[in-house]
């Protein structure tokens, strides 16, 4: 018996030094070197324009019972929005949200599904990513969504947006959002 639990001993022993070999370590990858887990506080105005020379967002579909719906049940939207330091579209570019929105309440108007990447171009956050996804009942004063993802400077992120409406133009349907967004990210 001790002979055989010798070799077992020694089978393991030379198994898990070739797994040693073989698998590179995680400790070892730059990629999952994550850090320590900070709060992050962002602050900016998002242009969500969709009429004029250069809409920002535009309609992609329509459900066919739209023309009868008096909240545009079915729409769906494609965004590419600025998102600046100020309210004024001329302000500091920091990023673009991009993505997708629809209208998802066939009885109370104002609500929507957002699905959208804060893609962020200046400062320290250049080239990182936040991932929102939830419910935009855009007719409450403050709205709150979740964020559910990040990468670069946001890697693994998780929080929410706070979403008020800052000005919108009832005629044309354009509007500018302030948002103050808090993730917790490595």
């Amino acid at each position: 018996m001790g002979s055989l639990s010798r070799h077992i001993s020694a089978f393991l022993s030379i198994l898990l030094i070739l797994l040693m070999l073989l698998c590179p370590s995680l400790a070892e990858d730059p990629a999952f070197e994550l850090g320590n887990e900070t709060t992050t506080h962002l602050h900016f105005f998002f242009h969500d324009i969709v009429t004029g020379p250069n809409p920002t967002a535009v309609r992609i579909a329509q459900a066919s019972v739209i023309n009868n719906s008096p909240t545009a049940f079915g729409d769906l939207v494609m965004m590419d929005d600025l998102l600046t330091e100020g309210p004024d579209s001329g302000s500091k570019l920091v990023g673009r949200a991009q993505g997708v929105y629809g209208l998802a309440s066939r009885d109370e108007p104002g609500h929507l599904l957002v699905a959208m990447t804060l893609a962020f171009v200046d400062g320290e956050y250049n080239g990182s990513t936040l991932a929102v996804l939830g419910r935009n009942s855009v007719l409450s004063a403050v709205r709150e969504m979740p964020v559910v993802g990040g990468s670069g400077r946001f890697r693994l992120a998780r929080g929410y947006a706070l979403a008020k409406t800052h000005e919108l133009d009832m005629a044309t349907g354009n509007a500018v959002v302030e948002y103050d967004v808090y993730v917790m990210h490595h």
